[in-house]
């Protein structure tokens, strides 16, 4: 799709190509909407920047649009001029560069994917991020219709029905987990065609609870740098008890190295790191290491950045995770790695500190059980500052800093293993 039909599409009106570039930075879903579509009828790059960053992160954003060249090469306007911001789990922000065609391929490849022509949804993640963008921008192409919602009202019992019969909506799986608490919100959740789960690591306790309570859930796997979501399980075949990451939408293509590392093709993809490009048609190797089975259906493994070597041993710290939630003493937990001088790296577990403590004997039986030794978490560390954003995604590095700031005053309570 052409820059300039995009713009009408949004309802900017005609390209103007000022060639300048515009920053659009609003929490207001409304607010952004009408900033998004000036800034694509104005002409020259947008750049998406999140309202919640933090002076530093601010400075670092700055810093990668001060990088642009003073002439430019972002071409005729209608090429990777949409830099959408990721690399917030690693603590370092990158700009993917997508544009109308990008973002129209995704849009085609999900409608052929769930068969549907026009695509409604209720939305209450960030229009900043690419889940929130290209859910709005799925309803905007396809003539389908788009609702606005806050999580603060959605978790109140303020739910507006759903646009149609057959609406889609995204969750995270903190959020589908409080929601699975409330007989009204489950209720509300079964209204929906498809209710997508993402942005994190979804352990097996919330799938299960999840479809007990019959919810038509979809898993599925993206990222900023293919425009969302590249493969998606359908509600049905959940249904039937898979539990993978589903197939390759019809616009991408979706392999694993022989190391197990994640690779996608297709139009989708994005064109580069603002302000470099990358070749366009080339595969992209991602961070995530998967498999595919012999359905061709994806299974996600974890990222290959966030194993943990611990005296030689590697430790996949999402499965560490599974079960320390299965001992239903943890909101929210996150394994990391921090260095130690003996081991290389030691097992660390951080949890929430306004969470009720839990109970240690029962948490150190299932450990214990299910885990080998050094497997096992080292320490257990109590976080007052929790770094998960809107998307449900937890700095990861932020996180592991402040537990090698807390190590010396936690290593004398009941956290201590």
């Amino acid at each position: 799709m052409e820059r300039a039909e995009l713009s009408e599409r949004l309802g900017a009106g005609p390209l103007r190509s000022s060639g300048r570039g515009t920053v659009v930075c609003e929490a207001d879903p409304v607010q952004f909407q009408s900033a998004f579509g000036d800034a694509v009828a104005a002409g020259g790059p947008v750049f998406l920047a999140d309202p919640a960053w933090r002076e530093s992160e601010r400075r670092e954003f700055a810093a990668l649009l001060a990088s642009r060249p003073e002439r430019a090469t972002d071409g005729d306007d209608d090429r990777g001029w949409l830099c959408i911001p990721t690399g917030g789990s690693s603590g370092s922000i990158k700009l993917a560069r997508h544009d109308g065609h990008t973002v129209a391929a995704a849009v085609g490849g999900f409608a052929r994917h769930f068969g549907c022509q026009s695509i409604s949804a209720v939305g209450f993640l960030p229009l900043h991020h690419v889940s929130g963008l290209m859910a709005w921008l799925r309803a905007v192409l396809t003539g389908g219709r788009y609702e606005t919602a806050r999580w603060e009202d959605v978790v109140a019992g303020q739910r507006a029905a759903p646009p149609s019969s057959d609406a889609f909506v995204s969750v995270v799986p903190t959020q589908l987990q409080r929601l699975l608490l409330q007989p009204e919100a489950v209720a509300w959740l079964r209204s929906f065609r498809t209710v997508f789960v993402g942005g994190g690591p979804v352990w097996p306790d919330l799938l299960h609870a999840a479809d007990k309570a019959k919810l038509p859930l979809a898993l599925s796997y993206g990222m900023t740098e293919t425009a969302a979501m590249v493969t998606a399980l359908r509600p049905e075949e959940f249904a039937l008890g898979l539990r993978s990451a589903g197939q390759a939408l019809p616009h991408a293509r979706v392999s694993c190295d022989p190391d197990g590392t994640i690779v996608v093709a297709g139009e989708s993809l994005f064109r580069g790191y603002f302000p470099a490009f990358r070749t366009d048609g080339a595969e992209w190797r991602t961070a995530d290491t998967g498999s595919i089975d012999a359905r061709g259906h994806l299974h996600v493994l974890g990222r290959r950045d966030a194993v943990i070597i611990t005296g030689g041993e590697k430790v996949d710290p999402v499965a560490v995770e599974s079960v320390l939630r299965a001992t239903g003493q943890f909101q929210d937990v996150v394994v990391v790695g921090v260095s130690d001088s003996v081991w290389g790296q030691v097992v660390v577990a951080c949890y929430p500190a306004g969470d009720p403590a839990p109970d240690w004997a029962q948490v150190r039986s299932m450990v214990e059980a299910e885990l080998s030794g050094y497997r096992r978490p080292k320490r257990y560390v109590a976080l007052g500052d929790w770094p998960r954003n809107a998307q449900g995604k937890v700095n990861r590095e932020i996180l592991r800093e402040s537990v090698i700031r807390t190590f010396a005053e936690k290593s004398g309570n009941g956290g201590l293993v």
